[in-house]
């Protein structure tokens, strides 16, 4: 699938995934500590509180520009959401004169849900007749997060956001 996108200058070859956060849910660090361990602290959300209990950010690193497309949303990843991602990514690629996104993802059950999978269909079907930016998909194994070029960008983001919030 590389060496396709490379002979074809009008696709993109792009790997995505995403993380979030939640206010609500301590993230999973590890600590040492010589004096007094380190208690948390439950939180809860207050009623009439507006703001989400988690951020998402989707991303997609592109190897024809080596760049990440970044889009946050309120919420985790859901179906409605990666759909939602996937018409922007399509919207942006168009924009550039763009006719195919080969796509790398993850098993996140988001990205296999029927909903999806519907969406990516019927999008697929009416793109070849417009002409417009199509997707195909690449599924990477289960548990492979070394596979996905963008995974290293989410571990440095994720150390450098926990640092901040110790300090």
């Amino acid at each position: 699938m590389i060496r396709l996108a490379a002979t074809h200058p009008t696709w993109v070859l792009g790997y995505a995934d995403e993380v979030w956060w939640s206010r609500l849910q301590q993230p999973h660090l590890h600590t040492w500590t010589s004096e007094t361990p380190l208690r948390l602290e439950e939180l809860t959300k207050q009623p009439g509180d507006p703001d989400p209990k988690a951020l998402a950010c989707y991303g997609l690193l592109r190897t024809d520009t080596n760049q990440i497309a970044l889009r946050f949303v309120a919420g985790r990843p859901v179906s409605a959401l990666t759909i939602a991602f996937l018409e922007w990514l399509c919207e942006q690629l168009q924009a550039e004169g763009k006719q195919a996104l080969l796509l790398v993802w993850d098993n996140a059950s988001w990205h296999l849900s029927q909903q999806v999978r519907t969406w990516l269909k019927h999008h697929n079907r009416a793109a070849r007749r417009a002409g417009k930016v199509r997707l195909l998909l690449c599924q990477l194994p289960t548990k492979s997060p070394w596979l996905n070029r963008i995974e290293p960008h989410w571990m440095q983001a994720k150390k450098r956001l926990s640092s901040r919030r110790a300090n």
